[in-house]
């Protein structure tokens, strides 16, 4: 079994205010620890939840059959969450949970390459069916590609040295593997940017993030699910690295705000005030970093429904 425990699950769960009779979306179900908690909050309510890994889903259904029977799971990319629900007759929700992490099953399991200090093939793929995978990527992208993946979705300071040392790498052999790509790139830095973090984490990370298509898949998917809130109704989000956090509170500032224009107004209607208001940004707590490592980084943000 892979060790698991879910980031900021009091916070979240707390944040939500969950009611009991409520329909809910855990949007990133994973091992099912969020929506445990949920499940035994929503007695005569009905949850569902997502994931396109089918090994999650069958731990997540695992755990949920002992609380009960009230949920729904849906084998798909949450880019597809308003449409697959409606197929279930849903339209609207009381509340809405991604959190956007790389789930422990697919850093613990070797043999999905998503880690870069454990040895398998490049892949990388959250859904196992796709085509593209980091292999293609790596191996098939052209420098400026590449450099440009690296740089902005990474945030990488050595992007171009890298790139020029994988196109150069590659033309000798085809890059197989997880730990070939990690020593290209230790090879590709100074020294000194190998003290602090390991120095394959921001290019796996941009790897990951192209080949899952991951900002892209939430910048869609964040309008689709505020716009399906109840009143009274609550998304939050869960994000890990500055890229995901910028977009979630852009996003969000574009439904809590007046548009300027209006603001020049001397008397704003109440039927133009946003129909929308920010939560507190919210952080792990000293005891929860030092339990669980994956909850670095991680920052809950929410969006609550006030009004229609």
């Amino acid at each position: 079994m892979f060790s698991h425990k879910s980031v900021l699950l009091d916070e979240v769960i707390s944040n939500l205010n969950i009611k009991e009779n409520g329909v809910y979306v855990d949007a990133t179900l994973g091992f099912g620890g969020h929506s445990l908690e949920i499940l035994k909050k929503i007695k005569r309510g009905h949850l569902y939840g997502f994931d396109q890994d089918i090994v999650a889903i069958s731990y997540a259904k695992e755990k949920l059959d002992k609380q009960g029977d009230n949920y729904t799971i849906i084998n798909d990319n949450f880019v597809n969450l308003k449409s697959d629900l409606a197929k279930h007759g849903v339209t609207e929700v009381d509340g809405i949970l991604f959190d956007l992490g790389v789930s422990s099953l697919q850093l613990d399991d070797e043999t999905r390459g998503f880690s870069y200090q454990k040895d398998a093939r490049l892949d990388m793929r959250m859904n196992q069916s796709q085509s593209l995978s980091a292999y293609e990527v790596v191996n098939s992208y052209s420098y400026h590609d590449l450099k440009n993946i690296f740089l902005k979705y990474g945030e990488e300071k050595y992007a171009s040295s890298i790139a020029n040392n994988i196109v150069k790498t590659r033309e000798q052999k085809k890059i197989e593997t997880t730990l070939e790509l990690v020593d290209i790139i230790k090879k590709s830095i100074p020294a000194k940017a190998k003290r602090d973090k390991h120095p394959a984490k921001k290019v796996f990370q941009a790897i990951r993030i192209e080949v899952n298509d991951e900002l892209n898949v939430l910048d869609k998917v964040l309008d689709d699910a505020i716009n399906m809130l109840k009143v009274n109704g609550v998304l939050a989000v869960i994000t890990f690295h500055s890229l995901e956090d910028a977009l979630v509170m852009e996003k969000f500032k574009k439904y809590t705000t007046v548009d300027s224009n209006l603001k020049k107004l001397p008397y704003l209607p109440k039927e133009l005030e946003p129909k929308y208001k920010l939560g507190k940004k919210i952080l792990p707590s000293t005891m929860e970093l030092q339990e669980n490592n994956r909850a670095h980084s991680a920052t809950l943000r929410t969006i609550i429904k006030i009004k229609e």
